[in-house]
């Protein structure tokens, strides 16, 4: 009987050979085929070939067997014990909800601690905590967050942001992301239309150890749990907003357990826009303010330069606006930001400044002879400092605490409110009372100063609080920074002194001003980049 010719050929075992017959027949050549397909294409048709997903069983083990009721709410539940730290649900999330490069809404961190005798080490993964009362929703001016009333699940909406990043600041746990590319924000929204399809979010079913799942809490029971800060070693205080996500282990965590880069202190992004709305918003407030303040004393004097301030404050004030709009992703859709009044104070503070600049504006134009006027205007800008205090201090952070806000940004108005009335009395050749302002200013600023400074007694602190961060912040990255600052603010006082020397001369009365704008605009940068709250283990941005 002749040979039926062979050929070797691969099999899809790796690395393995057998002889084949020559295909001949329907049979040989089917399985001719079948061997020809490449391993992407034998992959694909597994997943052809079956009804339900690959690893279904697997996956819906970790998904609640019932949705949530009444009360009740979807919640990550993190296995501290299971995470490696491999970081598969990072990359599961980057790839399904195709972030851009350096975006990410799931991160991992390390905890560590213990005795030498017996370490303790915690890989945790954290994305947003889908919070009983979240910050973000509540401080955002265009309610550009919805959280759902039947699975609890807190969402971005992305054509409703701005991208004014309020919500960066306002989230604890640094949880909603800017995307400069895209000028808005987005964050996780626990892969809520895989959820609604019965197939687990992607960090959820991209974990080999199983230490991500979506559990059922009571909203209640989240509320009690935060009362006794029962929710990470080192993580901000669940008080704040009551995040649900459920953090557990079967071994008794080390009390001197602390995340990886606890001890590392880098400066805040400094926000120049914001700066610089700050410090002229605060500059023409406290420039009509100070002047009505001088009106009740001298009221010839300050009816010859009411023109004149309410001028400069008008101009410093649609300077200041016009700024705020630059740290905006979107600024063209800067009008939504009026939505939020019922609970955001950046849109309060925009109704404020607003109405402001109109009576400052209306003033102005009447020559600042209407003294109910000019009263008015000042009353509203107040208001509208007031709002920028809270908008910060609702953070609750200690750096930007309402009595420490308070503070530089009602000194940083009377500060430069009294250098605008030197120079404008000066330019008015009104040097009578030109020596008693600049007094006033150099009580006012030195008093400032102390205040601003005062942060440094916690570097003897033991303990590594915020506000010993925010201190070792000023003396090491910001230190150069902290100098320019303290010396425009000498430099100003001094220029202002020489002015009333010069006998009243205007030169350096204006000098005096701009020197002391400069020094208030590096106060206020210090003020964004020496905030140094407490965060999810491994989040520095």
């Amino acid at each position: 009987m002749p040979a039926v010719p062979t050929a070797r050929v691969h099999l899809p075992v790796l690395g393995a050979v057998a002889p084949r017959v020559q295909a001949t027949g329907l049979l040989e050549r089917l399985l001719h085929d079948q061997q020809a397909l490449t391993a992407v294409e034998r992959f694909a048709q597994r997943h052809a070939d079956i009804s339900t997903p690959l690893l279904e069983a697997r996956y819906r083990e970790r998904l609640p067997a019932t949705p949530p009721g009444p009360g009740q709410q979807y919640a990550f539940e993190v296995d501290l014990d299971a995470c490696s730290g491999c970081k598969a649900c990072v990359a599961a999330c980057h790839s399904q909800n195709g972030l851009d490069a350096g975006e990410t809404w799931r991160q991992v961190g390390v905890l560590h601690g213990g005795e030498s005798a017996n370490p303790m080490l915690k890989t945790v993964t954290g994305a947003c905590h889908h919070c009983v009362d979240p910050a973000c929703m509540k401080g955002c001016p265009v309610d550009a967050y919805e959280k759902d009333p039947i699975t609890g699940i807190v969402s971005h909406l992305d054509d409703q942001c701005i991208g004014c990043q309020y919500c960066t600041l306002t989230c604890p746990y640094e949880v909603p992301q800017y995307n400069p590319a895209r000028g808005i924000v987005r964050k996780c929204d626990m892969c809520s239309g895989r959820l609604a399809a019965g197939e687990a979010p992607a960090c959820v079913q991209a974990c080999p150890n199983g230490a991500i799942t979506i559990a059922v809490v009571d909203s209640a029971r989240a509320v009690e749990d935060a009362q006794v800060d029962s929710f990470l070693p080192g993580a901000p205080s669940p008080g704040i907003t009551v995040p649900t996500t459920v953090y557990k282990t079967r071994e008794v965590l080390a009390r001197n357990l602390v995340a990886a880069d606890f001890f590392a202190v880098r400066p805040g992004h400094q926000h120049m826009p914001l700066v610089i709305m700050l410090v002229l918003t605060q500059l023409a407030v406290g420039t009509l303010a100070v002047e009505r303040g001088l009106a009740a004393l001298a009221p010839e004097l300050a009816a010859s330069q009411a023109s004149v301030t309410a001028g400069l404050a008008l101009i410093a004030a649609v300077v200041a606006l016009a700024a705020s709009t630059l740290h905006l992703g979107r600024p063209h859709y800067a009008f939504r930001a009026l939505r939020g009044v019922r609970t955001s104070w950046v849109s309060r503070e925009i109704v404020a400044f607003g109405g402001f600049a109109a009576l400052a504006g209306t003033h102005a134009m009447l020559g600042g002879r209407s003294s109910a006027l000019g009263g008015a205007a000042a009353a509203a800008g107040a208001a509208g400092v007031m709002c920028s205090v809270m908008l910060y201090a609702v953070t609750h952070r200690a750096w930007w605490s309402f009595g420490r806000t308070l503070v530089r940004f009602t000194g940083t108005a009377v500060v430069l409110g009294l250098a605008a009335l030197i120079a404008v009395a000066c330019a008015r050749g009104s040097g009578d009372t030109v020596a008693t302002l600049v007094r006033a200013l150099a009580l006012v600023l030195a008093a400032k100063l102390v205040a601003e400074l005062a942060v440094l007694a916690h570097l003897g602190d033991h303990r590594q609080g915020e506000l010993k961060r925010s201190a070792l912040l000023l003396i090491t990255h910001l230190r150069r920074l902290l100098a320019v600052r303290i010396g425009l603010a000498v430099l100003g006082v001094a220029l202002a002194a020489i002015a009333v020397v010069a006998t009243a001369s205007a030169p350096w009365a204006a000098a005096a001003l701009i020197a002391l704008i400069a020094g208030e605009l590096a106060e206020r940068a210090l003020y964004f980049a020496a905030a140094s709250a407490p965060r999810m283990p491994g989040t520095f941005a």
